[in-house]
């Protein structure tokens, strides 16, 4: 198992933490942001594929940001993967 950081750029949240275990998701949390909503995010990729979780995430957007805590996960997947 692999454990992940992940500062996010542009969102509420300030960090994003969650393990890779087998390219699966595994216990997602975030620090800071819409406690409720984010934790609803952790429940919903738990044990899924993680590739396929960023390629579903990626450019969900916030309002005007240009990004979303969701998107940032993709990107901290996708770092992780590079």
């Amino acid at each position: 198992m692999e454990h992940v950081t992940y500062a996010p750029s542009g969102v509420c949240s300030k960090q994003i933490d969650f393990d890779i275990e087998d390219g699966k998701i595994r216990n997602l949390v975030y620090v800071g942001g819409c406690n409720g909503n984010l934790k609803a995010v952790g429940k919903l990729v738990e044990g899924k594929d993680a590739k396929e979780i960023a390629d579903m995430l990626r450019g969900n957007l916030c309002g005007v940001r240009g990004t979303s805590c969701a998107d940032q996960l993709a990107k901290a997947i996708d770092k992780h993967y590079s």
